[in-house]
């Protein structure tokens, strides 16, 4: 993973990691009692994450919470990397809304095992596979995601 700030935008990894530990726990909660409530909750959360302000997303404000109590120091990485992270388990949430409308009950469950391993991988080892994707589109196109 390249450490230049590709949008010369940074964010701490550790709140990111944080936030994908309750996002997983909320996915997993929702496999486990089908709530529908708890992906209105998440589509909310990421609306408020990636497009008004992240300040006021109840998970965010909960990670950054959990970095202060443990007395974790920042680790920045780019900003445009994890935001492009945040879109793609946007992404995920509203599949998984419309799965369950659909009663789509193998296609949801696929989609959320895809979900939580990205999650997971990233909470337990620091791998964030969007992050990943992120850096080789902006080595090919420079200019991606600049106006996000």
């Amino acid at each position: 993973m390249s450490v230049c700030p590709l949008n010369f935008e940074k964010v701490d990894a550790n709140v990111t990691r944080f936030s994908a530990l309750f996002v997983a726990a909320l996915v997993g909660l929702y496999l486990y009692t089908h709530n529908v409530f708890i992906l209105y909750f998440l589509i909310f959360d990421f609306v408020m994450k990636l497009f008004l302000n992240r300040g006021i997303s109840p998970i965010s404000m909960l990670a950054e919470f959990f970095k202060g109590l443990f007395n974790i120091k920042d680790k920045l990485v780019d900003g445009g990397a994890k935001r492009l992270a945040g879109l793609f388990g946007f992404l995920f949430v509203l599949l998984l809304l419309v799965t369950h409308y659909f009663d789509l009950w193998s296609v949801s469950l696929g989609i959320a095992i895809i979900f939580l391993s990205c999650s997971l991988l990233d909470v337990f080892f620091g791998f964030c596979i969007a992050c990943n994707i992120y850096f080789i589109i902006k080595k090919i196109y420079p200019n991606f995601m600049n106006n996000l």
